[in-house]
């Protein structure tokens, strides 16, 4: 048995350790600075929280280079600090899930360094080798730009090594049964130390051919629903969540059928919605949702606007996505990566317009499933040119004007990533100091969504449709769950709209949730009145019934 509905209304925020809070002055965030940022993360009202990779790595991948499953890297803390923090976590009432990488290893983890010395080491046959390159089935590797192929001769092992990322990063044996055992093992023991769930990386990869004859698990779900049995059977609570980016007529199977993945980042979402609200423009949402998959009843859709990565753009159709490398890449050309994707921050992409940037926190806090925040969006952060690749959008967060940006009390040579420091992103111009006690500021809009949409189960359980409007630069959604109606309306143009929808109750059972949008009901029409930017969600009893204003309570007698 599974009980897993805390998932339906869960809002969740992602941060990276390493970057969020150093509370010791070594330069690196830790977890004793991730505990005393709980007060920030529960004053935003998210109840979830995403971990980045915090294992012992040799960072050549941002951790996701794993060399050890079952510890903290030491500037971190330690997997004490872990629990600890944890317990804290749950305190608040927020859960936590930690990032799992599965498809690959580091080659400083012990496995492979084993495997490559003695090819009769049971660890040999954790990864995947060939004596025979030119006859070995062959890929393409994720990373075209710095790998030749998914091939690396070992010198140690006198062998080639399958990898479809680095090749500092090879791939495990997913067929062999103790890899798989190895898996479970390194899922209960962070279930024990505390955690409620786990993102599994590339979980794409993972089903896709591998080594020398290009093989698969007979049955490739099954590696998925085995990790679901083991996380069920320790936490009955427990949840997996997948990193599949894989074309949308086919991500239904990785829920396999309700028994694998609980839920699923929304790639084919994310590259519409985001491109959406940048061009002014609906038609790529329209197109979003007739592409993405219906999964109700079998699992959930993770949405999100950035993640740590690129903002990939290649579920677009071809014309759109030759648009968006050109219509947002920064000026000199180099935000560009991987041939997929531009490494800036949300506020980048739409020129710091904060009021686009909250607009689009609305839209995303506005849709059903589960969506994802980015630490550092909701204060509107930018990114680090200067930084290798996918590092632009990885730097510190920034808590206050103060040397370092509140971050950290280390000498600057000490730390992971630099805070960025000049321009309009800097730390000086952006923080959360500065806008925490500010209503109209971004940070204090996107704590207003999270509130109100926890205050919506409408979102949840209702009966989610697109309500047509006149103009291609106005969406309007509703949600109907019974003697309730919900409406969101948003305005992706920088002018004043206004547009009329159906609307069937009267106008005194209806109040505004949240935003700054105006309306009126009349004669069975909804008329709304936004600024450029704007958005409203309103709430209506369908029959007549007079819903309560904000800060009002009404009896609940009928």
């Amino acid at each position: 048995m599974t009980d897993t509905a805390w998932l339906d209304d869960a809002t969740i925020y992602t941060l990276d350790v390493k970057t969020f809070y150093d509370s010791d002055g070594d330069g690196w965030g830790d977890f004793r600075g991730l505990i005393e940022k709980l007060e920030y993360i529960d004053d935003l009202g998210v109840d979830c929280l995403w971990i980045r990779p915090f294992y012992p790595s040799p960072l050549r991948d941002n951790g996701y280079d794993v060399a050890d499953y079952y510890a903290v890297d030491d500037r971190l803390g330690t997997v004490e600090d872990f629990s600890e923090f944890t317990d804290r976590a749950h305190d608040r009432g927020i859960r936590v899930l930690t990032d799992l990488v599965f498809n690959h290893t580091s080659i400083d983890h012990e496995w492979f360094q084993q495997a490559r010395r003695d090819p009769e080491s049971e660890y040999r046959d954790y990864y995947l080798w060939t004596d025979d390159v030119e006859n070995a089935y062959n890929t393409f590797n994720i990373f075209p730009e710095h790998e030749d192929g998914v091939w690396s001769y070992d010198d140690v092992a006198g062998e080639h090594y399958f990898h479809q990322f680095f090749h500092h990063q090879p791939d495990l044996n997913v067929r062999n049964p103790e890899v798989r055992e190895e898996f479970h093992d390194v899922l209960r023991f962070w279930l024990r130390q505390g955690a409620d769930g786990f993102r599994i990386d590339a979980a794409h990869p993972m089903l896709m051919p591998k080594g020398h004859d290009g093989g698969t698990l007979e049955e490739p779900i099954e590696l998925f629903t085995e990790l679901k049995r083991v996380v069920s059977e320790e936490k009955s609570e427990a949840i997996l969540l997948a990193e599949a980016d894989d074309q949308p007529e086919k991500l239904p199977y990785y829920f396999g059928d309700g028994e694998a993945f609980d839920l699923q980042f929304n790639f084919v979402m994310n590259a519409h919605l985001t491109y959406a609200i940048g061009i002014e423009d609906t038609w790529p949402l329209y197109r979003a949702h007739e592409i993405v998959p219906d999964v109700e009843g079998v699992g959930k859709w993770a949405n999100f606007l950035r993640n740590h990565d690129e903002w990939n753009l290649l579920k677009l159709p071809e014309e759109a996505f030759h648009h968006a490398r050109e219509a947002f890449g920064d000026d000199a050309g180099d935000s560009w990566i991987f041939e997929r994707g531009h490494r800036l921050r949300l506020a980048e992409i739409y020129d710091n317009d904060l009021d686009r940037v909250a607009m689009a926190h609305s839209m995303l806090l506005s849709l059903p499933d589960v969506p994802v925040l980015l630490a550092g969006d909701e204060i509107g952060m930018g990114s680090d040119p200067s930084l290798h690749e996918r590092e632009a959008v990885r730097t510190p967060m920034q808590w206050d004007d103060s040397e370092y940006a509140g971050f950290s009390t280390s000498d600057p040579g000490n730390v992971h990533n630099p805070v960025i420091d000049d321009g309009e992103y800097s730390y000086e111009r952006v923080n959360v100091a500065d806008q925490l006690d500010d209503p109209g500021s971004l940070l204090s809009q996107v704590r207003q969504l999270v509130d109100a949409r926890s205050q919506c189960p409408e979102i949840v359980d209702g009966i989610y449709s697109v309500v047509d409007v006149d103009r291609d630069d106005v969406w309007i959604h509703r949600f109907d769950h019974g003697d309730n109606l919900l409406v969101c309306a948003h305005n992706l143009a920088d002018e004043p709209r206004e547009v009329t929808c159906a609307f069937e109750p009267p106008e005194d059972v209806s109040t505004a949730i949240v935003g700054e949008g105006d309306y009126r009901v009349d004669g069975g029409e909804l008329t709304v009145d936004l600024g450029g930017c704007d958005y409203v969600w309103i709430r209506a009893d369908k029959w007549g019934k007079r819903t309560p204003k904000p800060g009002e309570v009404l009896s609940l007698n009928r």
